[in-house]
């Protein structure tokens, strides 16, 4: 697979057609037993309807409606990057591809919130959970987020033939980069990446302060899933914002040099694979959180049970 870029000529890297099968492949089977079990436990199983139960009942949503568009994906790198489905479903699969990245980061980011708030405020956490206010907040994300996928279906660049090969949701011209893509690029790097990652870790530097004066197991654990939650962004979703910020100054003209464009590009296309990793590393911090759920659970039965004895002595 080559791309064409003013000034360089193809560019081509080959190892994607391994690559990204490889990776989908494992994010389909591990990915989707891992958070079909999630929406399991955390629909039917767990009793206790607190706030960060619906934030994470909604990342594994979007991570299941992402896993299913796997096999398209898996179907066209292995045709070399030929897409042979009907264009209207190159939009649904592409942009459910590019929005899981944003809104997984927006639940990310509310479940370090929902933390924080637990452990610093717990009786602000408490008033929150009688209000419902997760719910209120999951609704706003997905509102955001139908915007941004409404935006992708109506404007984003159709599919572009070139040699025979049809691709799908790439090899923009560089009118397009500069024009349609630019603002996608600028908006998913802000929204996607840096906003969630700054309060994320504002909210860990607050939280291991407060466990440094409080020390018991609950705020551990809480601090736990912010390690989890920080690692899915540095590992997964950072080199991709980094890679796809290089490429796109590449593209627009500010990186002028093809050598480097070229390592950029190959580069892109490692992170476009490895991204969809979170869909696997997600129900780590799932499992983290039902382990807070089941002592919380275990301590109010002990105080439910201290209290009924005490009342019969």
């Amino acid at each position: 697979m080559s791309n064409s870029l003013e000034g360089c000529g193809q560019i081509t890297a080959d190892f994607q057609f391994i690559l990204f099968p490889v990776v989908f492949i494992l994010v389909f089977v591990f990915g989707l037993t891992g958070n079909l079990v999630a929406l399991y436990v955390f629909i039917f199983k767990i009793t206790n309807h607190l706030s960060s139960n619906t934030y994470i009942i909604n990342l594994a949503v979007v991570d299941t409606m992402f896993i299913f568009t796997l096999p398209f994906r898996i179907h066209y790198h292995l045709n070399k990057n030929n897409w042979i489905f009907e264009n209207v479903t190159c939009k649904i699969t592409g942009t459910l591809y590019h929005t899981n990245i944003y809104i997984s980061s927006a639940f990310l980011t509310c479940i370090c919130v929902d933390r924080y708030i637990a452990v610093v405020f717990p009786y602000t956490y408490i008033k929150l959970q009688k209000a419902r206010y997760s719910i209120k907040v999951s609704m706003l994300v997905w509102a955001i987020a139908a915007g941004f996928m409404l935006s992708l279906l109506l404007y984003a660049p159709e599919i572009n033939t070139r040699n025979n090969i049809t691709n799908c949701f790439e090899n923009f011209t560089s009118k397009q980069w500069s024009q349609q893509m630019a603002v996608y690029h600028i908006c998913g790097l802000l929204f996607g990446f840096l906003i969630p990652f700054t309060i994320i870790m504002i909210c860990y530097s607050l939280i291991a302060r407060r466990i440094s004066k409080i020390r018991n197991a609950s705020s551990r654990k809480a601090l736990r899933i912010i390690y989890i939650t920080l690692s899915i962004l540095i590992l997964c979703f950072l080199p991709y914002h980094i890679t796809h910020l290089l490429y796109f100054l590449a593209r627009v003209g500010h990186i002028k040099s093809c050598s480097c464009t070229e390592v950029l590009y190959k580069l892109r296309r490692i992170t476009m694979a490895t991204v969809s990793l979170n869909s696997c590393f997600d129900p780590l911090m799932y499992y983290f959180a039902t382990q807070i759920k089941k002592k919380r659970q275990f301590e109010n039965d002990m105080q439910c049970r201290t209290g009924i004895l005490g009342r019969i002595n």
